[in-house]
């Protein structure tokens, strides 16, 4: 086993995702850093209903199982604590076998995880959470002896409410506060992210500054899987892809319209087709709309569910990328699409900027006219492979915050 501090890490987040799709970006990053922990050693810790278990490695293995879609070991039935607090779905299932597992299961404040962590660890571990979630003030309070360090992905909720689940802004400036008040280290996942961490520390008020690493997190290309693509989809004419969960923050609306203005400029044999790549969130009704009055023969296509191979797949035959979001804390496809060498069309976000450099081309979000012109060139000659450019990578990613607990521990 590594010599690097022993860890403790949360999966909270990714324990309440198992059976409900795949996973998105904040998931995969949790996901890739359980995957890590087999290199060195650690606990989990997981909030379940009305408390919080401490778990052994070999939890890790399950559940990494069983995001992926294996329940070899998922209890058939929700336990009664999980039935009483009215959860009988796949997370809950989970939750019910890794009791069966636990080191020790306490309150919701933790109380008695230190103590067991010091049982395996005489010499102490650092509590690592890179998930958004389980960040309870009475948790990392109890914790302290452990100290916490706190992946921060962005400030959205923070900047932009407005594109948020109705009291998520709330909760999370709660979970913001907890970390920036009782966390030792804070990481930020690209340099544009840990400048929105500065300015909401000092509007907010905290005058406990734990110091910010910056670590860009990196990209799991996946192999594509041409096999896995819906035999509907006409892949004989130009295509352009957008990936994401289907939320006003996304501004799939712009794309839309987009759309709507190719669709009057040409006969339809002739418009290039949208690819709309993502489930359906929250607050768009007005998009949803839009989506289910498209024509079925039309040049718009939305699909779900799809696997990381299909999407792998209908990327690398699309003629770019288009991300036209008004925010992002670092924005996955875009690494994944320059990696392979996609043309990637965006909004001049920050972290998109700072990651992709030149290699993107820039449009403003507001205004569908520079879209419509760049998409109609783009779609009149073959799909262009460009050099594809250095991103951030896993290792380098594990490797600076491997240093950042060595040193906190």
């Amino acid at each position: 086993m590594s010599a690097e501090a022993p860890v403790v890490l949360d999966v909270s987040r990714l324990v309440s995702r198992i059976g409900t799709g795949p996973l998105t970006g904040i998931d995969r990053v949790e996901a890739a850093w359980l995957a890590h922990m087999s290199n060195r050693d650690h606990l989990l810790l997981c909030r379940v209903s009305r408390g919080q278990l401490l778990l052994p490695p070999t939890a890790g293995r399950a559940i990494l199982n069983w995001i992926s879609g294996d329940q070899t070991g998922l209890s058939s039935v929700a336990g009664w604590r999980e039935r009483l607090a009215g959860r009988s779905d796949a997370p809950a299932r989970a939750m019910t076998a890794l009791r069966k597992m636990a080191i020790i299961a306490t309150g919701r404040t933790g109380a008695g995880i230190l103590a067991a962590s010091r049982k395996h660890f005489p010499a102490g571990a650092t509590y690592l959470n890179v998930g958004h979630a389980n960040l309870d003030r009475g948790l990392l309070a109890s914790l302290k002896d452990l100290r916490p360090v706190v992946m921060i992905h962005d400030t959205i909720p923070l900047d932009h409410p407005e594109f948020t689940r109705p009291g998520q802004s709330e909760k999370f400036r709660n979970r913001f506060m907890t970390a920036m008040s009782l966390a030792d280290r804070i990481i930020a996942i690209s340099d544009a992210t840990a400048t929105q961490i500065e300015l909401w520390r000092k509007r907010l008020g905290v005058t406990r500054r734990a110091p910010i690493t910056t670590a860009r997190i990196g990209t799991t290309l996946c192999t594509p899987d041409p096999s896995a693509i819906p035999a509907d989809l006409d892949l004989t004419r130009p295509y352009f892809v957008t990936l994401g969960t289907i939320e006003p923050r996304k501004n799939h609306a712009l794309l839309l319209d987009v759309w709507d203005r190719l669709s009057r400029q040409a006969p339809a044999q002739s418009i290039p087709q949208l690819f709309i790549l993502g489930r359906r969130g929250w607050n768009n009704e007005q998009v949803f709309a839009r989506l289910d009055h498209l024509p079925t023969s039309g040049p718009v296509i939305e699909r779900a569910g799809l696997s990381d191979g299909a999407v792998a797949a209908l990327l690398e035959r699309s003629h770019a990328l288009l991300m036209p979001s008004f925010a992002e804390g670092f924005g996955l496809p875009l690494t994944e699409a320059a990696a392979r060498g996609i043309a990637v069309l965006t909004a001049p976000l920050p972290a998109a900027k700072e990651i992709l450099g030149d290699y993107a081309t820039y449009l403003p979000p507001h205004s569908a006219a520079p879209w419509v012109e760049a998409i109609s060139g783009l779609a009149q000659a073959e799909p262009i492979r460009m050099n594809s450019i250095d991103i951030p990578t896993w290792n380098d990613h594990f490797r600076k915050v491997g240093a950042l607990l060595s040193a906190v521990n």
